[in-house]
């Protein structure tokens, strides 16, 4: 079989809810990514794109009828070049990314853009048809996250629980006290910090314009979401999702805006084009728990992956950890056997200070791996998430010598 690689990415910057990129649409803001993608690409021929595969959780409002085709289209790429928007909740943007490695390992294509896009801001409110004639009864459902529309089946043979219900149902099962989610948190914010201060972030990073009203543009190239605290910050902060609980705005990822792309290529597309690998992509799993715990998710991927690649634990260089929580961030690494301070977890800082716009975080991850082996010539990277439903997935890569 072929190799798939990892070669040039990047992504916006991640927008806090209701923030800079407030004012733009995703459709819009997952284009730029994309031509900008393609500009650090210039000897790569557009009509030699084979497909643009985008991971989206939403797909309810302007990110709606195929936001990964229509994005293609606002970015430039031919019309012969076709997309195809993803859905695996939190975890689309790293399943796009192994889908397009999968479709090259198969030889079925050469080139393909992956990653993924959300607009949290933007997500509508949505109402249902009546189920009857004259009904007088009108429900309106708020899309950024969580439940809605929900099968009375489903409620009762699996709960609905709330995402941040189920970080608490994950620190009950798995001991995860609130003291050690804090201290999590904290670490999460001074590490993105320096990421940010020492320009490491940066590298990633594509400026985007995004357009005002009434001035001129704001070239929006910098995360806004991480902000500083401290550990009494942190332990003031109500717990408001359970009586007693442990789970705060502070130990819990934001609800953001962003989007990522990366060229995923095959060693003939590479050798054709003169692009620069970084990563090969060794493989990727998904697995299924309970959806009360759905944070433990990653556990099992990560160990199924591992398994089948022959990878120990011990021999990973960086992880890419989604923190959609800091409890069941803990309860995934200490099930890995890894400590809670690990300084090749999420080196960079996670998603608790740098936010989780759903469906463009798996790509992000994947691209910081890549980058990170890249800069400190390591050897194999593993990028893992929760998602919500009760899943996990995990992709591994290996440094490109």
């Amino acid at each position: 079989m072929a190799e798939a690689f990892i070669c040039e990415g990047l992504r916006s910057a991640i927008g806090k809810y209701g923030g800079t990129l407030a004012a733009m649409r995703p459709d819009d803001l997952l284009g730029e990514v994309i031509r900008a993608v393609m500009a650090s690409a210039p000897s790569l021929d557009p009509t030699a794109v084979n497909d643009v595969i985008m991971g989206c959780a939403n797909q309810a409002g302007e990110d709606n009828r195929n936001v990964a085709r229509m994005s293609a289209l606002l970015a430039g790429l031919p019309e012969t070049v076709g997309g195809a928007t993803i859905n695996r909740l939190c975890g689309s943007g790293l399943d796009a990314v192994a889908i397009a490695a999968r479709t090259i390992r198969t030889g079925e294509a050469d080139v393909i853009l992956a990653g993924g896009v959300e607009s949290m801001t933007r997500a509508p409110m949505v109402m249902p048809k009546a189920n009857a004639a004259f009904s007088r009864q009108a429900e309106i459902f708020d899309t950024t996250i969580g439940w809605r529309f929900v099968n009375g089946r489903m409620k009762a043979e699996h709960g609905v629980d709330s995402m941040p219900e189920t970080a608490e149902n994950v620190a009950s099962e798995f001991g995860i006290s609130r003291t050690d989610q804090d201290a999590f948190a904290l670490r999460s914010q001074e590490r993105a910090e320096r990421a940010i201060e020492c320009g490491r972030l940066g590298q990633e990073i594509t400026p985007v314009s995004v357009p005002q009203r009434r001035a001129d543009p704001i070239v929006f190239d910098t995360d806004e979401h991480p902000r500083r605290t401290s550990l009494d910050k942190l332990a003031a902060l109500p717990a408001p999702f359970r009586d007693g609980g442990t789970v705060t705005a502070g130990n819990a990822s934001g609800v953001n805006d962003g989007a990522a792309a990366l060229i995923v290529a095959s060693e003939a597309a590479i050798e054709r084009y003169g692009l620069t690998p970084t990563a090969r992509v060794l493989g990727a799993a998904t697995a299924g728990v309970p959806p009360r715990i759905m944070g433990i998710g990653p556990a099992p991927a990560s160990e199924r992956l591992l398994d089948r690649l022959g990878i120990a634990t011990a021999d990973l260089d960086v992880i890419e950890l989604n923190e959609a929580f800091a409890a069941q961030a803990l309860a995934v690494t200490r099930q890995l056997g890894l400590a809670d301070d690990a300084e090749f977890v999420n080196p960079n800082g996670g998603a608790i200070a740098l936010g989780h716009p759903l469906g463009m975080s798996g790509a992000r991850l994947a691209l910081t791996a890549a980058i990170e082996l890249r800069n400190r010539d390591l050897s194999f990277a593993l990028c893992t998430m929760c998602i919500g439903v009760g899943q996990g997935i995990a992709l591994a890569l290996e440094r490109v010598r």
